[in-house]
Formats: C-alpha cells, sequence, structure tokens
C-alpha cells in the first residue's frame, strides 16, 4: 500500500535535520582541526586544486598524459600520507574531518537505488505510530506491571493469578522484542482493570522503538474512522479519515483497544470485519484487548467476525480482581 504523502514529508525533514546537523558537525571538526594545525588546511587546499589539475590533464590529453597522471596519483598520496599523520600528530582519528552519516547505506539522503532506505521507512513508521497512536504516552514499561496486585492462591477453577499473569506478561514482552511482522494475532481477554490495556500499551512501545509503525486506539474511535470515511459530507473530515483508515490497514501491528465497548451498529460490525478481514489477508499482526467472553463476543458480534476472532487469534485470558479498585 502507497505510503502517506504527509507523514512522508515530515519524516522526510526529520532526515533532513539529521543530515544538517551531521554537515555542521563536519564544519565544526573542520575549524577545530584548521584552528590547531594549520597545515592541514593548506593540504586540504591542494587536494582541491589537484582535482581541477585532474580535469585538466584528462582533457587535454596527449603523449604525456599517463606520465602526468601517474605524478599527480604520486603527489595525492604524499598529501593524503602528510595529512594523516598530522593529524595522528596531533591525536585526531586520521577520518576525524570526514563526512559525517547517521545511515552509511544512504548517506542520509532517505534513497538506495531509487528506493526507500530503511532510516527514511524507520522515521515514517515513527511518524505512522505517533499519528495513529494517540493512546500512548510513552512511558510504559513492562517492568511497571506489578505482579503484587494479583492473587497468589489458585480461585475457583484452580487456576493461579499470579501464575498466569506472570506467564502473560513473559509472553507480551518476548511477544514485542521479538517482533518481526510474522508473529501470531492476540486477544487478551478478561474483566477490567486487569492490565489489558498497560501490556498492550508496553507492547506499542518496544515494537515501534524497534522501527515497526504502530497503530494503537480504542475500538470505538478506530471504527468511527470507518464510518466518517463511508458517511461524512465534509470533504476534508472524509479524506483524513481516509487516509487514517489506509494506515489502520496497512501498519505492521494494529492494538485495538476495549473491542465490545463501541456502539453495536451495521457500520460498525462491517467496519470492524473490513479492518480484521483485510489484516488477517495481508499477512498484518493485531492485538484485541476486550471484557467479552468467547460466548459473549460470539453474540455480540457476526458469525464472519466471531469466526475470525476465535479461530485466528491467540487468546490470553487474563485473572484477578479489578487493580484500580484495589
Amino acid at each position: 500500500m502507497a505510503l502517506d504523502g504527509k507523514l512522508l514529508a515530515l519524516a522526510r525533514k526529520q532526515l533532513d535535520d539529521i543530515r544538517h546537523h551531521n554537515e555542521d558537525l563536519q564544519s565544526a571538526r573542520r575549524r577545530e582541526v584548521y584552528a590547531r594545525i594549520p597545515r592541514v588546511r593548506q593540504i586540504d587546499g591542494a587536494l582541491q586544486g589537484q582535482m581541477r589539475r585532474l580535469a585538466q590533464v584528462t582533457m587535454a590529453g596527449g603523449k604525456t598524459l599517463a606520465d602526468d597522471l601517474a605524478a599527480l596519483e604520486a603527489e595525492n598520496r604524499a598529501l593524503q600520507d602528510e595529512r594523516r599523520a598530522r593529524l595522528a600528530g596531533a591525536g585526531f582519528d586520521p577520518d576525524y574531518t570526514g563526512e559525517v552519516y547517521d545511515c552509511p547505506d544512504c548517506r542520509d539522503t532517505g534513497y538506495v537505488n531509487g528506493k526507500l532506505c530503511h532510516c527514511l521507512r524507520r522515521l515514517y513508521n515513527a511518524q505512522v505510530t505517533k499519528h495513529l497512536s494517540k493512546l500512548l504516552r510513552g512511558d510504559e514499561q513492562f517492568s511497571g506491571f506489578d505482579l503484587s496486585f494479583y492473587p497468589d492462591i489458585p480461585d475457583r477453577n484452580g487456576d493461579n493469578p499470579r501464575e498466569c499473569m506472570s506467564i502473560i506478561r513473559d509472553f507480551c514482552e518476548a511477544y514485542a522484542r521479538g517482533f518481526d511482522g510474522q508473529g501470531p494475532n492476540l486477544i487478551f481477554s478478561g474483566g477490567p482493570g486487569l492490565g489489558k490495556t498497560f501490556l498492550s500499551a508496553c507492547i506499542a512501545k518496544v515494537v515501534s522503538e524497534n522501527g515497526w509503525s504502530v497503530a494503537y486506539d480504542s475500538a470505538s474511535a478506530c471504527l468511527g474512522a470507518f464510518e466518517k470515511e463511508r458517511f461524512s459530507r465534509d470533504g476534508d473530515e472524509k479524506a483524513a479519515a481516509g487516509a487514517t483508515v489506509r494506515q489502520y490497514l496497512s501498519c505492521d501491528l494494529m492494538i485495538l483497544d476495549d473491542l465490545g465497548t463501541e456502539m453495536n451498529t451495521s457500520a460498525a460490525q462491517s467496519a470492524l470485519y473490513t479492518l480484521i478481514n483485510h489484516r488477517l489477508t495481508a499477512g498484518k499482526q493485531t492485538i484485541i484487548s476486550t471484557n467479552l467472553s468467547e460466548p459473549e463476543l460470539e453474540q455480540q458480534y457476526s458469525p464472519q467476525i466471531a469466526s475470525r476472532l476465535l479461530g485466528e487469534y491467540q487468546w490470553l485470558h487474563f485473572l484477578g480482581s479489578d487493580i484500580r479498585r484495589r
């Protein structure tokens, strides 16, 4: 799917800022070296003059061309050797005044052989995440998931909530740190206040920091964008919603929070089916959190939606009692 032009422009602006910063750093290093070793400035001037002489000799040709080129090459080697020796003698690395790049593959241009470089793609993905993950505060940490809030005694089904939640936390952290775009789709289910949203945010943070594009939004906001794209009579609102929907469909990881709290309309059901089915078909990973159980989900949604959520997603059941109340 095509990239969003506005977000790509923001990513390019970031890369331009990086390139200008590196150019300023190189200029500062040159000034530093020239101030301490004036001879290096003379050598650099001589090397630039050699480039002009090389062009002149090559264009002139003649019987002495080979000898002239050999003399220039020998002179160039001598100047380069002297330059390196003077830098080393003053305690500088030989490449200290060379060009500075954050990305050696594209030299901070954003493109390699006409194709988007991984560095620009990473900046673009960060813009997508910033645009689509307004619920993400940015300070979520797996280490902040406090297991002491979960009972350390078996519940009526014989399950120990603290042990179960320890397993789920470790699974989610491994999922996030090992995210490669090919893992399972997940559903976090359980009552309110059990940490579903917090762990979702932790996953979103780690995955986005590793350079992937993440959409992290509530079910009502996400499905609302689909409805605006379809029904809005405001041209600007319709276009903005359409761009957001395309990003929901194409981002590397979609996290849909609080499924089941949205308005249960035919339009919302249609939007949810489109989102789920499109991402499954495209092989894009999705995480859904919900307070609904499997039977409740089957009752609330169409058979087509329920079939995909029950058959194509790995369910993680959160146990315990409402942490917010405790």
